[in-house]
C-alpha cells in the first residue's frame, strides 16, 4: 500500500514539499483552497493583462528557490544579473549607481558605496564600521532578536541619512517592515548572506513569466508528471488525528466542505492564523499555537500604471527621497498588446500605510511620484491605475519573533508544519517558503516513514 501524503496549502512551501515527496514515491495530494496555485506568488488576468499579485525578486544567494525552479525548468524563464547592479533614482533628476566588482566578498561593494553620492563623505566611510561589526552577530543567537535593527545601526554610527539613504533599500524590502523596527537577527541573515558573503550572493533574479506560470502552473505539471493529485478550490476545515492507526492505513482525516480523506502524514503548509486553526488537539502545547498570533502580519502593495509611451529605460529601479521604493517594467511579462505603452509596477513593502487608502487618493500621490523620478513620465498621459494589495504579505518581522516561529515538527508524527513563518533561519521570503517545504518533507523522513527516506538529500 502506497504511502498518503495530504499537503494542505498549495504556495510555495506546499508545492516544494509535495514535489519532493512525490519524488520519493509517495502517494500525494495537493489542497488548495484558491482556485490556483501560488500562495502570494500568484496572477490574475485583467483586460488582457496578466497581473502578479506582487513583484517578487531573488537573489543568487538564495539556493534552495533556485533548486525549486530547475525542477520545475524554470530556470531559463527568469534573469539573473551577472553582477549586483541597482540605478538609485530621487526626486530632481538625482542618480547612483550601485553595481558591484569582481573582488570577493565583502569587498566587492566598497567601490560603489565609496561613490554613493546621497551619502556624504563622512556617511559613506561610516558604512564600514556595522559592515565589519555584523561579522559577528548570530541570526540564531536569541539576544538578536530581542534588538531593533535601526538601534545596532545607531550605536554603530549610522546616522538617520545613512538609515534612510542606504540600508533601507535592502531592509525593508527583504524584510517588509520599516528599517529601524526590523529584528537584528533577521536583517543579519540578509546583511551577511546577501551583501557581505560571496560576491554574487547579491546579484538580483527576476521573472521573465508572470508567477503564475512560473510557480502554480509549472508546479501543478510537474505533480502531474510525478503522479501527485492536485486539488484547487477545496477548503479544509479541520484534521483529525488517529491515535491509532485503522486497518486502511490512515493516521489523519482531513476533512473538507464534502469530504474526507485518509492520510498516513499531514504536512500544514498554511499561514499561521490558519495553521492555529486547524492545529489538532494535543499536536503542540496550546499556549505555543495561541502565542503565533503574536507574528502579526505587515502589508505590500503594488500600484499599477500604465503610461501612454516609454518612461523608464531600465527594467527596475531603486528609489529614496520619495514614496516610491522599487519600480519594475511589466511591459512585455504581462503580454500588454498596447502599442507604444508602457507598464510600471511599484513596489511597496512595509505598506501599512497605504494597505487601505482609497486607489484615487494612491494615483493622486504616485503619479506626480513617478513624474518626479522620470523625467519622461512628466508629459505622459496614464492610460490605466490600479492597486494590488496584500494585506498579510508576511509575518511581522521585528524582534521577538524567533521565539514564536516553530519548527517543521509536531507531537504527533506525520504532522508536520510549513511555511515562510516557521523556524527556517530566513526571514519571510520565497526563499524561505521553499526551505520550509524541504523542512517539512526531511522530518518526514526523520520520523522514520520509510518512504520519505531520501527526501532532502538533493539539497
Amino acid at each position: 500500500m502506497s504511502f498518503k501524503v495530504a499537503v494542505i496549502g498549495g504556495g510555495l512551501a506546499g508545492i516544494t514539499a509535495a514535489i519532493a515527496l512525490a519524488e520519493t514515491g509517495a502517494d500525494v495530494i495537493l489542497l488548495e483552497a484558491r482556485p490556483r496555485l501560488g500562495g502570494a506568488t500568484c496572477s490574475f488576468s485583467r483586460d488582457g493583462l496578466t497581473v502578479d499579485t506582487g513583484q517578487h525578486i531573488f537573489l543568487g544567494c538564495c539556493s534552495a528557490y533556485r533548486g525549486l525552479l530547475d525542477r520545475l525548468g524554470m530556470t531559463g524563464h527568469t534573469t539573473l544579473q551577472d553582477r549586483f547592479d541597482v540605478t538609485v533614482l530621487a526626486p530632481g533628476g538625482r542618480k547612483a549607481r550601485l553595481r558591484r566588482t569582481a573582488l570577493p566578498g565583502p569587498l566587492h561593494m566598497l567601490p560603489a558605496l565609496g561613490r554613493y553620492p546621497f551619502l556624504s563623505r563622512t556617511e559613506r566611510a561610516s558604512v564600514a564600521r556595522p559592515a565589519l561589526a555584523m561579522r559577528f552577530v548570530d541570526p540564531a543567537d536569541p539576544a538578536a532578536d530581542t534588538q531593533r535593527f535601526g538601534d545596532w545601526l545607531a550605536r554603530h554610527g549610522q546616522s538617520e541619512r545613512t538609515r534612510r539613504a542606504l540600508w533601507d533599500l535592502f531592509s525593508v524590502s527583504a524584510l517588509n517592515i520599516a528599517g529601524d523596527d526590523a529584528s537584528l537577527a533577521l536583517a543579519a541573515v540578509v546583511v551577511k548572506t546577501g551583501l557581505l558573503g560571496k560576491n554574487n550572493a547579491a546579484d538580483i533574479g527576476v521573472p521573465a513569466l508572470p508567477l503564475g506560470e512560473l510557480h502554480g502552473d509549472a508546479g501543478a505539471t510537474l505533480l502531474g508528471k510525478l503522479g501527485a493529485r492536485v486539488s484547487l478550490g477545496a477548503k479544509v476545515s479541520a484534521i483529525e488525528h488517529r491515535a491509532i492507526e485503522p486497518v486502511d492505513g490512515g493516521g489523519f482525516t482531513v476533512k473538507l466542505t464534502d469530504e474526507e480523506l485518509a492520510a498516513d502524514a499531514v504536512v500544514l503548509a498554511v499561514p499561521h492564523e490558519k495553521a492555529a486553526s486547524l492545529m489538532p488537539p494535543g499536536a503542540l502545547p496550546e499556549e505555543t499555537v495561541a502565542a503565533w498570533s503574536g507574528l502579526g502580519a505587515s502589508p505590500i502593495v503594488n500600484v499599477h500604471v500604465i503610461y501612454d509611451r516609454p518612461v523608464m529605460d531600465q527594467p527596475f529601479v531603486a528609489a529614496i527621497d520619495s514614496p516610491v521604493q522599487w519600480v519594475f517594467d511589466r511591459t512585455h511579462i504581462s503580454g500588454m498588446d498596447r502599442p507604444g505603452h508602457q507598464y510600471l509596477a511599484i513596489s511597496l513593502s512595509a505598506a501599512d500605510e497605504y494597505a487601505d487608502t482609497p486607489v484615487a487618493q494612491l494615483q493622486e500621490q504616485f503619479v506626480p511620484a513617478l513624474a518626479e523620478l522620470f523625467p519622461a513620465a512628466r508629459d505622459a498621459k496614464v492610460a490605466e491605475f490600479f492597486v494590488t494589495r496584500e494585506r498579510r504579505a508576511t509575518f511581522r518581522q521585528a524582534p521577538g519573533t524567533a521565539a514564536l516561529r516553530p519548527k517543521a515538527a509536531t507531537r504527533h508524527p506525520g504532522l508536520v508544519l510549513a511555511g515562510a513563518w516557521t523556524d527556517t533561519g530566513w526571514p519571510d521570503t520565497m526563499e524561505g517558503a521553499v526551505r520550509s517545504g524541504l523542512a517539512a518533507a526531511v522530518e518526514l523522513r526523520r520520523t522514520g516513514l520509510s518512504s520519505t527516506a531520501t527526501i532532502g538529500e538533493r539539497q
